[in-house]
């Protein structure tokens, strides 16, 4: 549904900290489905681990929150077109199995709410039908 050019119209990261390349699904106000194809050429593979190459959890949190502000983004008027979304909270992290080169990542987020302002999502990643990691996730637009 966005390619990684409409992806990069709408957050501001870029390589190496852009962490989702495709948005399959979108559902306004609901749900979204982004992928992130997991290469040996990640530069966080040199150090995490030399010889047993793992993803490491924050950035799969990172991932899950640059999805949930595409679907924020793209739920919301006209008025936040200006502003960035800022990840301002995270509960219930958990990660289940390791994320390793040749893995695709399925960053499932539902919209839980919004109040005053802060988006609230719960988030699965899943590599080949397999719960990998999970979190609830807060976030908010904010002036550049």
């Amino acid at each position: 549904m966005l390619d990684i050019n409409e992806i990069m119209k709408v957050l501001p990261h870029r390589y190496p900290f852009l962490l989702v390349d495709r948005i399959e699904e979108v559902e306004t106000g609901k749900r979204i489905v982004g992928i992130k194809n997991v290469t040996i050429n990640e530069p966080f593979f040199q150090g995490h681990f030399p010889g047993h190459p793992v993803m490491p959890g924050v950035l799969l949190i990172e991932a899950m929150a640059q999805v949930a502000a595409i679907l924020a983004y793209v739920s919301s008027d006209e008025s936040v077109r200006s502003k960035v979304t800022y990840f301002v909270g995270i509960d219930n992290a958990r990660f289940r199995k390791p994320v390793v080169p040749g893995d695709q990542l399925r960053l499932e987020l539902e919209a839980v709410g919004c109040k005053r302002g802060i988006w609230n999502f719960t988030g699965k990643v899943q590599v080949a039908g397999k719960l990998v990691a999970e979190a609830d996730l807060k976030a908010t637009f904010a002036d550049k």
